[in-house]
């Protein structure tokens, strides 16, 4: 491939720093090892991911399709981040390691992957990046096809396979080696990533219990959190920050993005992920965060809590407004609803309660037409976003089929409405400025309504606290 080494025939990836190998240490170590293939079990996601290959092919009828997988990206100089394969990839192969490439064409598809060398070669005792004495072993060709249910061949032969005429599509992006492969036509291949994130819009039963297991994995991690409040008010975000990371690497795959730990005024900066603020007694703080499951489903969970355990009647006015919103939010959540309803459903309740507090410069309702909408000041987003592999899921999608959609069983997505008052805004009285307060749930569309998938951790002002004096020591 152009910008990847073939792995049978160049050289290791090493460093200025590594002591030079004789040939008599290379000589030696390419001999007298045993060898042995695993027996993995079949993964649990290979029968979704035969349907989901069927129907992404049934959409391009006569057409090669191709799925990257991607490949390291650099930390620093020599240091990579921990690998994540493209969603788009995972999603229709089950494959989770680097340098693949999912091909699907009609009824077939071929995993090309990179499995482990040959103990005969340099690699696999001298190469950082894939080498098995240094990164570990990497499946065999055989192992991934027995594993997902796929045929899979060596990465090697892609270039040469993809040779032809045949109409191909890439999902771009993801591997700048596969993109130089083929001549790019960038509205097909939008097309391709417009179906694929459309695909994923409705999640099946497995899809499902996955978002469920994450976010009892992110409640079990909330709860660590408060359990270690101590500590968390004597080294602030941080320790916060790492307590939840400990239980996604323990129960899942990752976090399933940078944690927002807001304490005090930060909780004002939507993205806040510095976490490197205190824990002041008598503020709260906003947590947002979400475990990944070890197949990739992540939740995306936000509490707003009392340092102290205890909200202030100003700060539980606040939280009650907040709450409010979001239930209405949730009200709105149903199949056949628009996708907007849910943020509409929560922003007249802000909007009437900011009314209510003679924050607006004009009536709620005058506030709440679209070529107004001045009460956004104090909201900012968007009540909801789309939730599965990607916290922010199927981003690709036609607004037509997203945005300007309707919602069908099956569909996950967060109900996140916050009121954010910044320290500077000489707009709201004193005692606002540096609150922000924002309630997350992640929540399935069901053939009659909803449920809320997070529903363990509480909600009501009074239940977290209950349940901060039940875990808080």
């Amino acid at each position: 491939m152009s910008e990847e080494k073939s792995a049978e025939s160049a050289e290791p990836q090493t460093e200025s720093h590594d002591p030079a190998v004789p040939e008599a240490y290379a000589s030696f170590m390419r001999t007298g090892w045993g060898d042995r293939d695993l027996d993995l079990p079949r993964a649990g996601v290979a029968a979704s991911a035969a349907a989901r290959r069927t129907a992404l092919a049934e959409a391009f009828p006569g057409e090669r399709l191709v799925l990257p997988a991607g490949t390291y990206k650099v930390r620093a100089n020599d240091t990579d981040y921990r690998f994540r394969p493209d969603t788009a990839h995972a999603y229709y192969s089950g494959n989770l390691t680097s340098d693949a490439v999912l091909v699907v064409e009609d009824g077939d598809a071929v995993l090309y992957a990179r499995p482990r060398s040959s103990r005969e070669t340099d690699e696999f005792f001298r190469d950082r990046q894939y080498g098995e004495l240094w990164a570990g072993r990497r499946p065999s060709l055989k192992e991934i096809s027995d594993s997902l249910g796929v045929e899979t061949r060596h990465i090697d032969s892609l270039a040469s396979d993809l040779a032809g005429t045949t109409k191909t599509r890439v999902h771009r992006g993801v591997s700048s080696a596969v993109d130089g492969l083929v001549t790019g036509d960038e509205q097909r291949d939008a097309e391709l990533a417009r179906v694929a994130s459309e695909q994923r819009l409705v999640k099946d039963a497995w899809e499902v219990a996955e978002l469920q297991a994450a976010c009892d994995a992110t409640t079990l991690g909330f709860t660590d959190v408060v359990a270690d409040w101590e500590n968390a008010v004597r080294y602030g975000e941080r320790w916060i920050e790492g307590t939840f990371f400990r239980r996604a690497r323990t129960m899942g795959n990752d976090i399933g993005y940078d944690s927002i730990v807001g304490g005090g005024r930060h909780a004002t900066t939507l993205h806040w992920i510095e976490n490197s603020g205190p824990i002041t007694p008598g503020e709260m703080v906003l947590l947002d965060m979400g475990v990944e499951g070890t197949n990739l489903y992540t939740a995306d969970v936000t509490r707003t809590i009392p340092v102290d355990g205890t909200y202030t009647p100003l700060q539980r006015e606040l939280y009650e407004l907040v709450l409010q919103a979001q239930d209405a939010g949730m009200a709105a959540v149903k199949p056949g609803a628009a996708f907007s309803d849910v943020h509409a459903a929560s922003m007249r309740v802000l909007a009437l309660g900011l009314e209510e507090r003679g924050l607006l410069p004009v009536s709620a309702e005058e506030a709440l037409l679209p070529d107004s909408r001045v009460y956004a000041r104090w909201t900012l987003h968007g009540t909801s976003h789309m939730l599965g592999m990607d916290v922010h899921d199927c981003g690709m999608a036609a607004p037509e089929s997203y945005a300007r959609g309707t919602l069908a069983a099956g569909m996950v997505l967060t109900v996140e409405p916050g009121l954010y008052f910044q320290e500077d805004d000489l707009l709201v009285p004193e005692e606002l400025r540096g609150i922000g307060i924002r309630i997350e749930d992640d929540v399935l569309v069901t053939g009659s309504g909803h449920q809320n998938l997070s529903a363990a951790l509480p909600r009501a002002s009074a239940d977290v606290e209950a349940w901060m004096a039940e875990h808080r020591r």
